[in-house]
């Protein structure tokens, strides 16, 4: 099978198309005939190796311990372990793997779920990684209400679009925060308010959030502390712009210490993939309160350019592999 593998971390002069064997279904495993992938800033960290700590938490000391990139997966059941029970061959299914850039890959059955039927594939690709850290962040960390204030960061973002939707199907006033050009993306996808940070401060003082979800991940705490309210959440999604040994995840590490002795509750989020998340999207989705944003596919030959477009801020929610 055709997919795009790497031997070395580095930038995206390490990755090459090429012809590979299809991987073999254990007993709890599903093989997925991949039909599309969704590109997310998490592979961009796999590919580098960078921080270093993601090669210490398991993913490869010196060179990556999985050579096929891509983890969100959309395509069709090809075969099954004889321990699946949930899935059977020629089911459309939506999920996460290691290795979704290739013609064929291997997913445990509980990363799994049936795709939505009002999906297509490339579609289904975008909601894996994405959605499930913004329903987490939101449901779990910031334990959103209905009528609430929220302030979404990085609203146009893979993660940020669907924070926005998910925060208005929970029944809160919601306001993104983006740049200038992808204003109306935020509008048209159901925020109430927008903010354009090239020209104006939403840490001004003019207006406090019940929570706010961060997935810029580059601001200091202190600056997002202003526009909490004083019983607030701030839920941290990821971290950008560090060091190379930790990125930015230090400052999820530093909420979490001060976050004992302030009043505001301040959050780091770490997702966990898991089909039942996937299904409670499916539902969503298929009622019509979220919709994935896909700014632009790519074959698969060009997977390093969309990681490398997703990397330099020019793809408007999702960018997606097509296989």
């Amino acid at each position: 099978m055709k997919a795009i593998v790497q031997d070395v971390y580095g930038s995206v002069e390490v990755l090459a198309l090429r012809d590979v064997d299809a991987p073999v279904p254990g007993d709890d495993d599903v093989l997925v005939r991949v039909r599309a992938a969704g590109v997310d800033q998490g592979v961009w960290h796999l590919m580098t190796g960078l921080p270093y700590l993601t090669r210490m938490i398991g993913f490869g000391l010196t060179k990556p311990k999985t050579r096929i990139r891509g983890r969100a997966v959309a395509g069709r059941v090809e075969a099954v372990g004889r321990n699946v029970v949930g899935f059977r061959p020629g089911d459309e299914v939506y999920g996460t793997c290691e290795g979704s850039f290739a013609e064929y890959a291997c997913a445990k059955e509980d990363k799994l779920a049936l795709k939505p039927k009002n999906l297509s594939f490339e579609q289904a690709a975008a909601v894996p990684i994405s959605a499930v850290t913004a329903l987490q962040a939101l449901r779990d960390a910031g334990r959103v209400q209905a009528g609430q204030e929220v302030l979404v960061i990085g609203a146009a973002g893979g993660v940020g679009t669907y924070a926005v939707q998910l925060a208005k199907a929970f029944g809160a006033q919601v306001t993104g925060v983006c740049s200038t050009v992808k204003t109306d993306l935020v509008l048209s996808i159901g925020a109430d308010h927008v903010i354009d940070y090239n020209h104006d401060d939403f840490a001004d003082g003019a207006r406090q959030y019940d929570l706010i979800v961060d997935t810029a991940g580059n601001r200091p705490l202190s600056v997002l502390r202003r526009a909490l309210a004083p019983k607030g959440t701030l839920a941290i999604v990821g971290g950008e712009g560090g060091g190379r040994l930790t990125g930015g995840f230090e400052r999820s590490l530093r909420a979490g210490l001060l976050s004992a002795f302030v009043g505001q509750r301040l959050k780091g989020v770490m997702s966990v993939e898991r089909g039942e998340d996937l299904r409670v999207l499916t539902g969503l989705i298929e009622a019509g309160s979220v919709t994935p944003v896909v700014g632009k596919c790519y074959a698969l030959a060009d997977a390093p350019a969309a990681i490398r477009d997703l990397r330099d801020g020019k793809v408007r929610g999702k960018a997606v592999v097509t296989i």
